[in-house]
């Protein structure tokens, strides 16, 4: 990445409330962009969002639903993007179970609402959609998926992920290519990180069983799922933008950001580490049945190294250790700004060492 392109650039924001959101919101303030979010207020107390005073960092916070294609259309333009990512979504598995209707409107509708305002802008250069791993149509087979595998989704959530792609696609070639806006879409995996507080996902969900003394109950042990840390998917997005803005219409097209194929671990894997890293945290399973989630999942992000030379930096166990110490920190209400732009620092620097608590 080239922090140089990034200042003084004006940066249009879907979801900066959230976890995602909020760290790629940091970093892009630090390089001195004019981050304008547009986003529901967080959804978790605590959040990213409070935490970091993030609202500080930014040119301007519109607390608003994507749904709403006139309050989004009005944000839009007054931000003058150069750049647009769109990361709001309703983003958990189990949950699109309870609200399905809310996850399609949010998901899908939100990401039309969202293309049609960019195209409408004026000022857009570049577009990021922001999907998930789970858009594809997973057969359970153990290899990696590539991004012209087939999109599909058994659980409302993966099957909107999917259907945004395919939103995305339609407006890449019907309408945003004659006003000149390159657009992408990224697909990341189990994203993971301080600052997380979201119910269902597996890190959040140990940290607070632990500070609230209760055991951790898991549902799909073996389960296999593509983990990395946070500023992985984010610095691929970033990059893509670059080469979108910088290289044109040669790279407006679905990209995987995954980690490496090593990385991809089961669910017991990652509780027994965190078991070993936190004395007295505790597991066991938790009673059937479940709703049904996919078993394996991985990515193949050759695409990405080879044409944005991009590649993971830590690996899942400097990942799970960053989590650990950013979560730490918070406890002892370190000032959480700083401290996430030192692990951000450290990410760009390509150390090994922990960052100091």
């Amino acid at each position: 990445m080239n922090p140089d392109f990034w200042r003084g650039r004006s940066v249009f924001l879907t979801g900066h409330t959230g976890f995602k959101g909020g760290w790629i919101a940091l970093w892009l303030a630090q390089m001195g962009a004019s981050v304008h979010g547009y986003s529901l207020s967080p959804i978790t107390t605590p959040n990213f969002f409070t935490e970091t005073s993030l609202r500080t960092h930014l040119a301007e916070s519109t607390i608003g639903d994507i749904r709403d294609l006139n309050m989004l259309g009005h944000a839009l333009k007054r931000a003058s993007p150069s750049v647009v990512i769109h990361m709001a979504a309703q983003p958990l598995v189990r949950e699109s179970y309870n609200t399905p209707v809310e996850t399609f409107t949010t998901n899908v509708m939100g990401t039309v609402n969202l293309l049609e305002a960019t195209r409408q802008s004026g000022t857009a250069e570049a577009a990021i959609v922001v999907t998930t791993d789970k858009c594809y149509e997973n057969q359970e087979w153990i290899w990696p998926y590539r991004e012209t595998d087939r999109l599909g989704g058994h659980d409302p959530y993966s099957s909107s992920k999917a259907c945004a792609e395919l939103v995305t696609e339609a407006y890449r070639k019907s309408f945003l290519a004659e006003v000149g806006v390159k657009i992408a879409s990224a697909r990341a995996g189990n994203v993971i990180g301080g600052g997380d507080w979201s119910t269902d996902r597996l890190i959040p969900d140990f940290l607070r069983a632990f500070d609230e003394g209760e055991i951790l109950r898991i549902r799909s042990p073996n389960a296999i799922r593509p983990w990395q840390h946070v500023l992985e998917p984010l610095s691929g997005y970033l990059t893509l933008a670059e080469s979108l803005v910088n290289d044109g219409a040669d790279y407006a097209e679905a990209w995987n950001f995954g980690p490496e194929d090593a990385d991809a671990k089961q669910v017991s894997w990652i509780v027994e580490t965190m078991c070993r890293r936190i004395p007295d945290s505790r597991w066991e399973l938790a009673a059937a049945p479940h709703r049904h989630e996919a078993g394996l999942l991985k990515l193949d992000s050759s695409k990405s190294k080879s044409r944005l030379n991009w590649a993971p930096r830590w690996s899942l166990e400097e990942a799970l250790e960053k989590t650990i110490e950013w979560h730490q920190a918070w406890k002892k209400d370190i000032q959480m700004s700083e401290f996430t732009l030192q692990q951000i620092h450290s990410y760009l620097a390509g150390r090994n060492a922990s960052t100091s608590t």
